[in-house]
């Protein structure tokens, strides 16, 4: 990593509360990562017991953005992304999705989540030709990453912005709205954001599970109505086939589901 500001360490590793799950460490789990604890460990089996489904959605989310990377470097040739809210390091992140198909690529990662801070540096590594950096922000503060991308970035080319299951953390839909138009208008014109999030109207279970989930004192996570949704891509030209359910988006035969599940998303480019 290649951020001198954040510094991974005993600062870090105080603050991070192992009594109370995390959705990032919990996601993590269901990637089948290995940095999490019991906690979340059982959070997560408590949850995929009532809603096993959601194990297929963690993982038809990591694949939908695969996708939309693998267009974003070889159709759009985009050599540089900003992922806001990247979540703990599993596999196939965006840099090495990237990087393997153009090593050049620089990827910066935003996240304000201890636990990632103190496993950045060492997971997310670049190539040589590359480069990646983390920023330690929080999403309500749009022009603060914008900044602090630009010393890794340049925002006067075409960027590709990353938002994949980090809004339904925004309580408030015209503050999340806020947030992306804000972070969009730091972009140049031929830049893409691809948005992904749980949604609302496809699966009355996984509904019922994360609103349950959101009553236990863990950090909530909203499901919105896919119209909600595609409005993030206002003024923007969706890709085909728009936004759908994430195993709908230009499947290629390696999702782990075709149907429709909870859990939509698209790509849009900048006019």
């Amino acid at each position: 990593m290649t951020d001198p500001a954040t510094t991974p360490g005993s600062a870090a590793q105080q603050q991070i509360d192992t009594s109370v799950p995390h959705s990032a460490r919990i996601w993590n789990y269901w990637l089948g990562g290995k940095d999490n604890y019991a906690v979340d460990e059982a959070a997560g089996d408590a949850y995929s017991a009532v809603f096993p489904g959601i194990v297929t959605i963690a993982r038809s989310s990591r694949a939908f953005l695969r996708r939309n990377i693998t267009y974003l470097v070889d159709d759009a040739g985009i050599r540089q992304f900003l992922d806001i809210g990247t979540g703990l390091p599993t596999g196939d992140n965006t840099h090495e999705v990237a990087q393997r198909l153009a090593p050049e690529t620089r990827i910066v990662y935003v996240d304000h989540d201890p636990m990632v801070l103190a496993h950045a540096r060492a997971l997310l590594t670049s190539t040589p030709e590359g480069a990646t950096a983390y920023v330690d922000a929080d999403l309500s503060d749009p022009d603060r990453i914008l900044a602090a991308a630009a010393e890794t970035l340049d925002l006067t080319r075409p960027t590709g912005l990353i938002l994949s299951n980090i809004l339904g953390h925004v309580a408030d839909y015209d503050q999340a709205r806020s947030i992306v138009a804000r972070l969009m208008e730091g972009l140049p014109s031929g830049s893409h954001l691809s948005i992904n999030d749980g949604s609302r109207g496809t699966d009355a279970d996984y509904e019922q599970a994360q609103d349950a989930y959101n009553e236990t004192g863990a950090v909530p996570y909203f499901l919105r109505p896919v119209d909600e949704i595609t409005a993030f891509f206002d003024g923007l030209e969706l890709l085909d086939p728009g936004v759908v359910s994430v195993p709908l988006w230009r499947p290629d035969g390696t999702a782990p589901a075709l149907e429709p599940i909870g859990e939509h998303g698209g790509l849009a480019r900048k006019p």
